[in-house]
């Protein structure tokens, strides 16, 4: 072997370089959790970051990092999610042992195409879901897959519910339908992006309005159903958020549970981020009538400590899993219609697929669900307590009261709501810019707002008050 080779894959090598690492990280954690790390992050500018990491490529370059010092740039140039402050996008603080299961999974790069290759993580990714399944409440018929994403996994979904539901067989012979689904308009964007993906344009996707709680208006089911079969399209399914991405609010599950049986349309619930609310027993209750769902979304990533991206799709009929994408793969496996659960290639996007499963499964085997009803009742306390926080203070409004970990607000020291908007919008910038907090913005009927996903079990009441604390002295209201 080349000596460059061999320095690379030399097994002393890697310990060493390996415990070094592990070391600079627990330093990491340690820093941030504490408040050592002053920052959540030190904002560059694309151009600024861009040139740096180019120059690094560069062997000419005198600036080029030594090994640990590449790493220790790469902590210092990345938002600390650890750091009791981030409060920005639904992406975890992630439990260090799932941590330490990526990185078993990134050395041994096993796929999961097929059995052979998939010999640990395949049958792991069946017992995960047969669990999540059974907290969902379908039955032991259920089967789905561990999948990249939610966007993958809700377009996954619909794909399985236009070969379930459809008039024509659009996988083999294409379709003339105008297909369609039901939607709330406060959903998340992939829902829109998947229909448009399958070749339904514009058109089909019919977007219910939402209520004074961003929620789907489902007394209005029936009335845009029957406006759309008068318009001569095809629909085969709803969507429940479970919950929306912007504010956080659910959709009543039950309900459109009820109006899919009724019609025989497809019921799908999009709960990459509330999904995980089955583990909670006092907050289950927002989860209502998820059981009735032909197809359920949940990401690991967001409310269950795990990285990204680990996203689960569990079907409540097993067979379905199976019809999303029947086709022939002679090298791969030798039966093209047999239903076997261990050759996951029949049932994903995904030929090459890592052992994404090994993070949340050592999450489970190493704590329970103990573990995780313990967070999600943390969080989501601590949302109920920023909430009163915010009711108290006469220059604050939300946009709702937060059913979840998500909070939207906005300071309104004036008449013009014009000014309010361009105030918020310069907070959060200023916020971004600083770097002692991190939190994110979004758009509401017109109206930005603040944001914050309470998300990090770090986070307690003094950050809060300090946030509200640094967004009172740059609104000038302190």
């Amino acid at each position: 072997m080349d000596e460059l080779l061999q320095a690379a894959y030399h097994p002393e090598n890697f310990r060493k370089t390996g415990h070094q690492l592990i070391d600079l990280l627990a330093n990491h954690l340690e820093h941030v959790q504490s408040g050592q790390r002053p920052k959540t992050i030190y904002f560059d500018r694309p151009d600024g970051a861009f040139e740096f990491w180019e120059n690094q490529l560069s062997a000419e370059s005198p600036e080029k990092l030594s090994s640990m010092d590449f790493f220790q740039e790469v902590l210092n140039r990345a938002i600390a999610v650890h750091h009791p402050n981030y409060m920005g996008h639904q992406v975890c603080s992630v439990a260090p042992e799932a941590a330490l299961a990526a990185l078993v999974d990134s050395l041994l790069n096993n796929g999961g195409a097929v059995y052979e290759m998939g010999m640990v993580g395949t049958p792991m990714e069946r017992a995960i879901l047969k669990k999540l399944a059974r907290k969902i409440g379908f039955g032991e018929e259920a089967e789905g897959i561990i999948t990249s994403g939610g966007t993958l996994a809700n377009l996954t979904a619909l794909l399985a519910a236009r070969q379930v539901k459809a008039k024509d067989q659009v996988w083999e012979s294409g379709s003339n339908s105008r297909l369609a689904l039901l939607v709330s308009e406060e959903a998340h964007y992939c829902v829109d992006r998947a229909a448009r993906i399958m070749g339904w344009g514009s058109e089909g996707i019919i977007k219910i309005p939402s209520d004074d709680r961003f929620r789907m208006r489902t007394e209005l089911l029936e009335e845009y159903y029957e406006q759309a079969k008068a318009e001569g399209k095809e629909v085969i399914a709803v969507v429940g958020s479970a919950c929306s991405t912007s504010t956080g609010s659910f959709d009543d599950l039950e309900a459109i549970g009820q109006f899919c049986q009724q019609h025989q349309l497809w019921f799908h619930v999009d709960g990459a981020h509330g999904g995980a609310f089955v583990f909670s027993k006092q907050h289950k209750e927002l989860l209502n009538g998820i059981e009735m769902a032909d197809s359920v979304v949940t990401d690991f990533h967001k409310m269950m400590m795990t990285p990204s991206i680990t996203t689960a799709l569990v079907f409540k009929n097993g067979r379905h899993s199976y019809q999303t994408f029947a086709q022939k793969a002679h090298y791969l496996w030798s039966s093209q219609t047999e239903q076997e659960w261990y050759n996951m290639g029949k049932r994903t996007f995904e030929c090459t697929k890592s052992m994404m499963v090994i993070k949340i499964y050592r999450l489970m085997h190493q704590y329970g669900d103990a573990f995780f009803e313990s967070y999600l009742d943390q969080m989501m306390a601590l949302s109920q307590r920023f909430a009163s926080m915010l009711a108290a203070h006469p220059a604050f409004e939300m946009a709702c009261p937060p059913q979840c970990n998500i909070v939207c607000f906005r300071v309104h020291p004036h008449e013009d709501e014009a000014q309010n908007d361009a105030l918020n919008l310069s907070i959060r910038q200023a916020l971004l810019e600083e770097g002692t907090f991190y939190i994110v913005q979004t758009n509401i009927r017109g109206r930005h707002y603040l944001r914050v996903t309470l998300i990090n079990p770090n986070t307690n009441e003094q950050h809060l008050a300090a946030l509200m604390g640094r967004i009172s002295e740059l609104a000038g209201i302190a």
